[in-house]
């Protein structure tokens, strides 16, 4: 463990944000690999005396940012973690880094099934790093969930993270497009969750560099609407899930009424538009018959 007073961390932080970049990246960067939580952070600011404690030294911090900076790679990646709710994540340019906005999927959940100890049944569909399932696992001990992913590496990153986060058994991992890994699951279904690729093809053209070069376009890319995949999945969701199952995505921030449209063609009920925090309409449930 390396120590520095909190004055000369302030100076080289000052000089490392001066060069370009957002305060935001350079605080997970502070956090994920220099041991400085963004608590820690906000304290030091006001109390100025003492000193600081890193995990790494200034100088592989400082290369790591300026490598963040010359090539727009994501600073998660470099760091190879991400912080998600309360889990520590492994993450490669093999999964999507989770979005703080995604964790309201959680919440949505918590309102369905209210009690910590209710036993249910439920799917993720493409999870990636495995953060969503990872977090309803831990919330709901009496539970059981499956996740699947069509990539193999990712459905290794997210194992590892399972592993990592709990001493917990009631969360398996399958390997296959969307539902067709979980035949033997048809119908058993209490809940099914997936964030699948929405981003509309002429929207991801014009992606920031940052997530259009590192992040995999598997993830992102939704087809010409943005909705080929979250297409899929509601057409055969009724196949899976329970009679009063329940059905929850996350959508691009104007897709809501259409995914909407789409739940209602396909026999569900209870649908509701939900915002994120910043007023969007960035996910849709609804309820199989």
């Amino acid at each position: 463990m390396l120590s520095i007073s909190a004055e000369d961390f302030l100076f080289w932080k000052k000089k490392q944000l001066s060069k370009g970049g957002d305060q935001e990246a350079f605080a997970v960067l502070l956090d994920c690999i220099g041991g400085i939580s963004s608590s820690d952070q906000s304290l030091i600011s006001i109390n100025r005396g003492g000193n600081l404690h890193l995990k790494k030294n200034l100088e592989f911090l400082e290369s790591t940012w300026n490598e963040h900076l010359l090539n727009s790679c994501p600073i998660q990646y470099l760091c190879g973690i991400t912080f998600w709710r309360d889990l520590e994540l492994e993450v490669t340019n093999k999964v999507l880094i989770p979005r703080p906005e995604t964790e309201l999927i959680i919440d949505i959940v918590f309102n369905i099934f209210r009690k910590k100890s209710e036993k249910f049944l439920f799917a993720e569909l493409g999870t990636g790093s495995g953060a969503i399932s990872i977090a309803i696992a831990l919330a709901y001990p009496s539970s059981d969930g499956v996740a699947t992913d069509i990539d193999r590496d990712a459905l290794e990153i997210a194992t590892k993270n399972y592993i990592n986060s709990s001493k917990q058994s009631n969360l398996k991992f399958y390997c296959g497009n969307w539902w067709s890994p979980l035949e033997s699951f048809k119908g058993k279904l209490d809940l099914a969750i997936s964030n699948p690729p929405y981003i509309p093809k002429d929207i991801y053209e014009k992606l920031p560099k940052e997530v259009k070069n590192f992040e995999p376009k598997v993830a992102l890319l939704g087809g010409d609407d943005g909705l080929k995949h979250i297409r899929e999945i509601i057409q055969k969701a009724p196949s899976f899930l329970k009679e009063k199952g329940w059905l929850i995505l996350e959508n691009h921030f104007d897709q809501g009424e259409k995914v909407k449209q789409l739940l209602i063609k396909n026999k569900f009920t209870s649908i509701e538009i939900v915002k994120d925090l910043s007023g969007i309409g960035r996910f849709t449930i609804g309820r199989y018959k």
